[in-house]
């Protein structure tokens, strides 16, 4: 039985010998844990496998195209290797895949060689987030790897280093701010507590209440913030949802917009019907 926990293999035949460099005892966990049955919760059969190791797909990409400034990192063994500012949505040209390839091209990386590509969930805009998850989709598909979904408010709330809880909230149109609570332990390490909601702006004192805020971006009240941070791809092993969550499919995934495209909004308006109705 061959069974491939993250990037590496674990050959498991009668003998009970094992190629990877572990004990046997773990080698035997991880093809008991492969095995686990399908009635247990998917996100309980990942956490419990991500137990055996926490070492990550390598090499890994990871693409943030949440904000106006977007950005491409290049993950390899653990550590961040390259990282490049992409400007989303102020222009026509393509600026994401040429920042892929000169980022792959820099470190000596073939795109056939990735493990695994993490892509920005958002909530940000749409079509800068469909150009990103569209790429990442297309990059999986070609080269066989698994695809992650991390939140780009995570990604931005991983560049503040002070340990502590906080509400990072971005901008969410119509005098609303997106939200999420997060908890920035003292190892720098990131997690949320709580899922992605939608406030208005007067109400986001209320919703912070004991927490700082991080406002991504931009702030209406700059004064009342903690610090303004950006979504960062490098920033990507400092969050841990994305990787307890487990890889998503590559069919059915689609990024977080946070609320329809408002384009789409206004068609519904003109024509008094849903668009999906059309």
């Amino acid at each position: 039985m061959v069974w491939e926990a993250r990037e590496r293999l674990v050959t498991v035949p009668d003998s009970r010998t094992t190629r990877r460099k572990a004990s046997l005892a773990e080698a035997w966990r991880v093809a008991e844990l492969a095995n686990a049955p399908q009635a247990l919760p998917r996100r309980a059969r990942w956490e419990r496998l991500h137990s055996v190791t926490r070492v990550y797909p390598s090499p890994m990409l990871v693409l943030e195209a949440a904000t106006a400034v977007g950005s491409v990192a290049l993950v390899v063994d653990d550590v961040a290797v390259g990282c490049v500012a992409v400007a989303m949505g102020a222009t026509r040209d393509d600026t994401m895949f040429p920042a892929v390839q000169s980022l792959l091209k820099a470190a000596g990386v073939e795109a056939r060689a990735l493990g695994a590509v993490v892509c920005g969930a958002g909530p940000g805009s749409f079509t800068s987030l469909r150009i990103a998850a569209s790429l990442a989709k297309g990059l999986c598909f070609a080269t066989e790897c698994r695809l992650y979904a991390v939140s780009s408010l995570m990604l931005a709330a991983a560049t503040c280093a002070e340990p502590g809880d906080f509400l990072a909230h971005s901008d969410a149109l119509r005098g609303e701010r997106f939200t999420l609570r997060v908890t920035i332990d003292g190892d720098g390490t990131v997690s949320s507590t709580g899922p992605v909601e939608r406030t208005h702006f007067d109400g986001l004192a209320t919703r912070a209440g004991d927490a700082r805020r991080l406002a991504v971006g931009s702030s209406p009240s700059p004064e009342h913030e903690f610090r303004i941070v950006t979504p960062d791809a490098g920033a990507l092993l400092r969050c841990t949802d994305w990787w307890q969550e487990g890889p998503v499919s590559l069919d059915a995934w689609e990024p977080d917009y946070g609320r329809l495209a408002e384009a789409q909004v206004k068609w519904e308006v003109t024509h008094g019907r849903s668009l999906r109705d059309a």
